[in-house]
C-alpha cells in the first residue's frame, strides 16, 4: 500500500502571499505631499473662505429662486445635496490637514536635530577655545608683558640719567684743579726769545741768548 503524501505545509514553511485583487497604489510621496500641503495652506487663507461663502450663497439662491426645472437641490428637504457636499469636503479636508501636519512635524524634527547638533558643535568649540585661553594664560606668566618692559626701560633710563648727572658733577668739581696744575707747569718752563738766526745758530746779535733771556756776552 503506497504511503499517502503530506500535502499540507509545516510550521517551518512560510505561507504564500495571497494575490491582490487590486494593484497596490503607491503615489510619489513628495509630489503628493506637496500638493496636499498646498491645498491645506489654501484652505487656511481668507480667499478660500470668501470663495466658499460665494459658492454656498449661489447654491442656496439658485435652488431657492431659480427656475424649478433647473433646480438640483430641494429647499423643502433642507438642501440635502449641499449638506452632503460640505460633509464630503470636510471628510477629505481633515486627512489632508493631518498629512500636511505630519510633514511639518517631520521637518520640525529634522530642524530640531540640526539645531541640537549645531549647539553641540558650538559647545565643543567653546570648550576648546576656553582650554586654549587657559593654556595661553599659563604660558604668558613667564613672558614679559608690554607694561613690564616699559617699566624696566623707564627704570634703566632713570639710572642712566642719574649716572650722567653724577658724572657731570664730578667733572665740574675736578676741572679747576686741572687748570691750576697746567698753569704751574707752564710757568716753570724757561722763556725762549725767538728771532732771526745767524750763521752761528744764534739770533741777529753776536752771542746767543741765555736761558734767562739776557744776551750771551760775559759780564
Amino acid at each position: 500500500m503506497a504511503e499517502q503524501k503530506n500535502t499540507g505545509s509545516g510550521l517551518d514553511t512560510p505561507l504564500r502571499a495571497r494575490a491582490r485583487l487590486w494593484p497596490r497604489v503607491s503615489p510619489n510621496p513628495d509630489a503628493f505631499g506637496k500638493a496636499t500641503e498646498g491645498f491645506a495652506r489654501f484652505m487656511g487663507t481668507p480667499q478660500f473662505l470668501v470663495y466658499m461663502s460665494i459658492f454656498c450663497v449661489f447654491w442656496l439662491g439658485w435652488n431657492t429662486w431659480g427656475p424649478e426645472t433647473l433646480r438640483f437641490d430641494s429647499a423643502a428637504l433642507g438642501f440635502t445635496a449641499l449638506t452632503l457636499m460640505l460633509s464630503l469636503q470636510a471628510s477629505y479636508a481633515a486627512p489632508l490637514l493631518l498629512l500636511a501636519q505630519n510633514r511639518q512635524d517631520d521637518r520640525d524634527k529634522v530642524s530640531l536635530t540640526e539645531d541640537r547638533n549645531r549647539a553641540e558643535r558650538n559647545l565643543y568649540d567653546t570648550e576648546y577655545l576656553t582650554r586654549e585661553l587657559a593654556a595661553l594664560r599659563i604660558a604668558l606668566r613667564d613672558v614679559a608683558t608690554r607694561d613690564y618692559v616699559r617699566s624696566e626701560l623707564r627704570s634703566a633710563l632713570e639710572e642712566l640719567v642719574e649716572s650722567n648727572e653724577g658724572e657731570d658733577i664730578r667733572l665740574r668739581g675736578k676741572a679747576p684743579k686741572k687748570k691750576e696744575k697746567v698753569s704751574e707747569a707752564t710757568t716753570s718752563l724757561p722763556r725762549v726769545r725767538r728771532g732771526r738766526t745767524g750763521p752761528a745758530g744764534t739770533d741777529g746779535t753776536d752771542g746767543a741768548d741765555g736761558a734767562d733771556g739776557t744776551d750771551g756776552s760775559a759780564e
